[in-house]
């Protein structure tokens, strides 16, 4: 039986390099007893940022300077903890990692209530005092827009001690999934036995025999069904934890809270619910057309992602998917593709499955660390995508921390899919301009198919779903598993259509989904996917500007306002246009996709 490796049996090489963050643990734990010694010193500066501008410069600096310590801790330790969910010693380096945070959010509370205490007129007058200030002038004017929905420095205080209670609901959430689920063993297709995980389930649902997608379906959602009890007790909690922050801000739901966070205004979300399901009857079409080319009587869930053409004509090893990384991003220019040879070449990507090690991949560090990426390898063209999606986010992180102050080393959550997903976009294209062989570009063209799918539509409706809940449970609705199974089923088979059987099991999809707990991501997955169709082929249209364009946006990070980032890189997210631009697309490759697959069949 093929056993997924414990952590120490997995080559060096596949491994990330977290030393240039901290030599070792004890090197952290001199950092956390640095920090809190510092949080305390923040703690002693509250009401001295009034006195003058250089006064206010002080403080400024030494809180950003403060934060600046914390988040190397908290990476490293996350990193550390992502990379052995199971190791009791990256458990408990975590967990300080936790408290840390609790104690200089604690310490630094006042910092921003004090700010905005000050008249806007009064605060501008401190900072045209001190020149040194100049450089943070977009944070204030950002921060001032949260005058209406900060509290007292005593209850920011308060709300700021309580963060790691906040998280508990979360974190209980992640260790159950990704550490203490056990899934049985299943057979692959040669029939061997092998341990079922999150990541080999992806790998099943694509094999070309119905009998391994389904055993690999039941045997997934039987391990979940039998925790939805407390899965919807965590899931609920989360949601009440949101309500209840957006609540004590005065703002008017949890959506209007999350979306203010990053300056993101209502229209965005309402015109790309509005705009999906409008064009719900082109995702009909793509599943009605699954259904007739897999010769299937009925079509299931575990159905959707299996490639309809056949055996996957694509696979790439590790080694051989840097190669066609490199070259598919190569139209955004040599520094580009330098900088992501550099993080082939520095041990920044932990590469493989092991034992519990967090499921997914994503793209990790901060402003004093290299990006890191954690994967979880399977030689299949999905892992492609994944690592050039994840080398979209770390070239973001690249360029924003090289040309941006630490204060506006970071960028808003709201952009930054639309980097990740503009490669994979590039990607696609450079698959269809090189593959002449008609059963592997139906192969990509499905890919793609199946990529908008779970990108555009998918997490349109995980917004939904997301957006019902909370509001169902600020009116009060208690939020049981057979309420939220019952919606999600509904809403599930609205947007598949009619040509999809309702297996029962995916109403209860929601227990496995992580990013519910993640306050309003999701749409950010749609919205970024969308946009970065318009910025692929801006980029690949030959035109310098249009390219260095979208570089700048890479370089920008949070120096202004995401909307306005997007528009200097031509994409307006507040109108429709993108959106359509978008859905224009998958039209055109399911009609070409539509006549490929039909002409192979023959």
């Amino acid at each position: 039986m093929k056993q997924i490796p414990v952590r120490s049996a997995v080559p060096t090489e596949l491994t990330w390099d977290l030393t240039p963050i901290f030599p070792d643990d004890a090197a952290f734990k001199a950092a956390v007893s640095d920090i809190q010694q510092a949080a305390k010193q923040a703690a002693e500066l509250k009401g001295q940022l009034t006195k003058s501008g250089q006064a206010l410069y002080k403080v400024t600096t030494t809180v950003f300077d403060l934060n600046r310590q914390l988040e190397r801790a908290y990476v490293y330790a996350s990193l550390k903890n992502d990379q052995d969910t199971g190791d009791a010693n990256a458990q408990a380096l975590s967990g300080q990692a936790d408290n840390l945070i609790a104690t200089v959010s604690s310490a630094t509370s006042w910092f921003e209530p004090e700010v905005l205490g000050l008249p806007a007129a009064d605060l501008q007058a401190l900072i045209a005092a001190e020149p040194k200030l100049a450089a943070y002038q977009h944070y204030f004017d950002v921060l001032g827009q949260q005058r209406d929905h900060t509290l007292s420095a005593a209850e920011e205080k308060l709300l700021a001690g309580a963060s790691d209670i906040f998280a508990a609901s979360s974190k209980t959430y992640s260790v159950l999934s990704d550490a203490d689920l056990k899934f049985p063993v299943v057979q692959d297709e040669d029939g061997n036995d092998v341990q079922l995980s999150e990541g080999l389930y992806g790998v099943l649902l694509q094999s070309t025999t119905p009998g391994v997608r389904k055993q690999a379906f039941e045997a997934l959602y039987s391990v979940y069904q039998q925790f939805r009890h407390t899965f919807a007790s965590t899931l609920s909690s989360e949601v009440k934890t949101h309500n209840f922050g957006a609540e004590v801000r005065h703002y008017g739901s949890a959506r209007e809270a999350a979306m203010s966070a990053n300056n993101v205004p209502a229209v965005v979300y309402d015109t790309l619910v509005k705009s999906v399901n409008a064009h719900l009857d082109s995702l009909h079409r793509y599943v009605g057309l699954r259904k007739e080319i897999l010769g299937l009587k009925d079509l299931h869930f575990y159905d959707l992602y299996t490639p309809i053409t056949g055996e996957p004509s694509l696979s790439y090893t590790y080694e051989e998917a840097q190669q066609e990384a490199l070259k598919a991003l190569a139209v955004l220019g040599p520094d580009y593709v330098a900088n992501v040879q550099k993080m082939f070449d520095s041990r920044a990507i932990d590469v493989v499955e092991n034992k519990g090690k967090r499921t997914g991949a994503y793209s990790g560090g901060m402003y004093d660390t290299k990006p890191y990426i954690l994967l979880n390898w399977q030689d299949s063209l999905e892992s492609l995508f994944t690592l050039v999606h994840e080398m979209g986010h770390s070239m973001h992180s690249h360029y924003t921390r090289t040309n941006q102050p630490y204060q506006y080393g970071d960028y808003s959550i709201f952009v930054a899919e639309i980097a990740s997903t503009t490669n994979e976009n590039l990607l696609t294209d450079y698959l269809l301009k090189t593959q002449t062989d008609p059963q592997v570009r139906a192969y990509v063209l499905n890919h793609y198919l199946d990529g908008f799918k779970g990108t555009v539509y998918r997490q349109t409706q995980f917004a939904e779903f997301e957006d019902y809940i909370h509001q169902q449970a600020a009116a009060g609705e208690t939020l049981t598993a057979d309420f939220m199974s019952q919606f999600y089923g509904e809403l599930n088979a609205r947007y598949y259509g009619d040509n999809l059987a309702k297996d029962p099991q995916i109403a209860d999809e929601w227990t496995r989904i992580p990013h519910f707990y993640y306050n309003y991501y999701v749409y950010q997955y749609a919205t970024g996917f969308a946009a970065a169709t318009t910025l692929s082929q801006r980029i690949l249209s030959g035109d310098v500007a249009k390219r260095d364009a979208y570089l700048t946006y890479l370089k920008s990070g949070s120096s202004a306002l995401p909307l306005d980032v997007m528009r200097k890189a031509g994409v307006d997210m507040t109108q429709p246009d993108y959106l359509e631009t978008a859905f224009t697309t998958f039209d055109k490759r399911l009609a070409e996709f539509n006549d490929l697959a039909h002409q192979l069949k023959k």
